[in-house]
């Protein structure tokens, strides 16, 4: 553990149970189970779902499940309501167009003794959702969905032919949902990236002018038009990585990808279509301001929620006057001509959200960052950190940025990292959140871990998730590999959270352990 308070310092560097019955966890002798607990650590329950289990669970603090729901579904954003209901995404299988990672295309909401009470469904051949939901103060829900367009219309946009396939374009959308029970839902309110977009590739199609000059819009081409074309060795290490991801569930499709013709040879790049695979959405109901991750961008976003939908397609009006412009970003200043690749803070990062009221920190951003390079000229291998933002922003003036620069900040106020940097590394899903001991709660999703941590790094309390599994490896793939075995986790995590004792959702719960009941 390594805890970094200088804000320049890292620059530098989701039926009813009759009877309740556990899954088997792993042997005795295997790394899992609760493995520190000290003084210190904040008292609470966790909840989380393996992604290839059938389960949710809900454990003490001494590792114990005192709760679960079955729900049957590869899960992904996944929340605890003060009703004690559970909010769970999880996959739908064989979409006709969409296969990238974090699919999923349903929401479903469990009472406390696992009763259905809503279900909503979206995937088609135009849209899905995937990875993260959001609750809403007034009970309805902020959801990201992939939009399907067509070769020609991302071309008409300004998409550099050479950055896009027979699988179309897949810019992220974001839908606010109204619940109609006990299944649907009635989209009140939506954002599309594609209306707010700059190019500089060709001056005959839309939205052509110069990248710098438009930080509020988002370059069609900014994804790849910096990079190298990857080597044969990092081609093989994606591919593998793909391959990891489709076995637990998280992606469809296969190597090719669907559609491919046989003989056709196998993917050397990431896919185009998933342009910016935006992977967490969070919202600050005090200022109605919505916060996103892409991972393809490594930049968080900032979006004004005050706007109706006609707003939110152009660049006037809401409560910040820009309509569905970008208020704010972070993270990858290269993408919009304000720095280069030395100059990059995010990567790959995951469940970037606002610190609630009553925990230190708060009105700051946590995230995890997965993927920091090793330094150019070393050995070490790659790692993840945990880092916290405070972000330039006043409510009644907006965020601040001098002309011709990036948003701030420098750097993080605080991070961590371990010891051994590689030792806390997971390439893909996982996040983190801060306690109101000051504490920061972490899920490093790729091993099922889930660890508390203290401001100066202390571990003060360590589970690792000894379930999961019972869902096929290969569930929902068009082509799965049958000649080689799994090398997927089936304990990976997508996100956890710890649950305070004086929750709403859990008075009058009873909260002992299943085993001993």
């Amino acid at each position: 553990m390594q805890p970094l308070f200088s804000p320049g310092m890292l620059a530098l560097l989701a039926a009813p149970l009759a009877t309740p019955q556990t899954p088997a966890p792993a042997p005795a002798d295997s790394p899992t189970g609760l493995r520190v607990s000290e003084a210190g650590a904040f008292e609470g329950y966790t909840l989380f779902a393996p992604m290839r289990s059938k389960s949710i669970f809900l454990i003490d603090m001494q590792g114990q499940v005192v709760h679960r729901w079955e729900h049957g579904f590869v899960s992904l954003g996944l929340y605890f309501l003060d009703n004690g209901h559970v909010v769970v995404e999880s996959r739908i299988d064989d979409n006709p167009v969409f296969f990238g990672g974090g699919i999923a295309g349903r929401i479903r909401e469990l009472d406390w003794d696992g009763k259905l009470l809503w279900e909503y469904v979206l995937s088609d051949e135009k849209r899905i959702l995937h990875h993260d939901i959001e609750p809403l103060p007034n009970g309805n829900w902020l959801a990201i969905a992939w939009e399907h367009l067509t070769t020609d219309q991302a071309l008409a946009l300004g998409r550099d032919p050479k950055a896009i396939d027979s699988h179309g374009f897949w810019p992220d959308v974001v839908l606010e949902l109204e619940p109609t029970r006990p299944s649907g839902a009635k989209i009140v309110w939506e954002w599309r990236s594609h209306d707010h977009l700059i190019q500089d590739f060709d001056r005959a199609k839309a939205g052509f002018g110069p990248v710098a000059e438009h930080p509020e819009r988002l370059d069609i081409n900014a994804e790849h038009r910096h990079k190298a074309a990857q080597t044969e060795a990092q081609a093989r290490a994606q591919r593998e990585r793909e391959r990891q991801l489709r076995e637990l569930g998280y992606a469809g499709g296969d190597e090719k990808g669907p559609g491919a013709k046989k003989g056709d040879p196998p993917r050397t790049q990431p896919r185009p279509c998933d342009w910016l695979h935006c992977n967490s959405i969070d919202y600050d109901a005090a200022n109605d301001l919505i916060l996103l991750s892409s991972r393809r961008m490594n930049e968080i976003y900032v979006i004004d929620h005050s706007t109706t939908t006609e707003e939110a397609r152009g660049s006037r009006g809401g409560r910040y006057g820009k309509g569905g412009d970008l208020l704010y970003r972070w993270g990858n200043p290269i993408n919009h001509g304000a720095g280069t690749n030395v100059d990059q803070r995010l990567f790959g990062q995951h469940q970037p959200e606002w610190i609630a009221a009553g925990s230190p920190g708060a009105g700051h951003v946590l995230l995890f960052n997965n993927e920091h390079p090793s330094p150019e000229g070393t050995t070490g291998k790659d790692f993840s950190s945990v880092d916290e933002l405070v972000l330039p922003f006043e409510p009644k003036l907006g965020f601040a940025r001098e002309a011709g620069k990036a948003f701030g900040p420098a750097g993080p106020l605080w991070s961590y990292t371990a010891p051994v940097r590689e030792e806390f590394y997971s390439f893909f899903i996982s996040g983190a959140q801060r306690l109101p001991n000051g504490n920061t709660f972490i899920c490093s999703g790729r091993q099922g871990r889930l660890f508390e941590v203290k401001p100066d790094g202390q571990i003060v309390w360590e589970y690792w998730n000894p379930y999961g599994g019972e869902l096929p490896a290969s569930l929902g793939n068009a082509n799965p590999d049958k000649d080689r075995p799994p090398s997927g986790t089936p304990t990976s995590v997508f996100r956890a959270a710890r649950i305070a004792p004086t929750h709403p959702g859990l008075a009058g719960r009873k909260l002992e352990p299943l085993e001993k009941r």
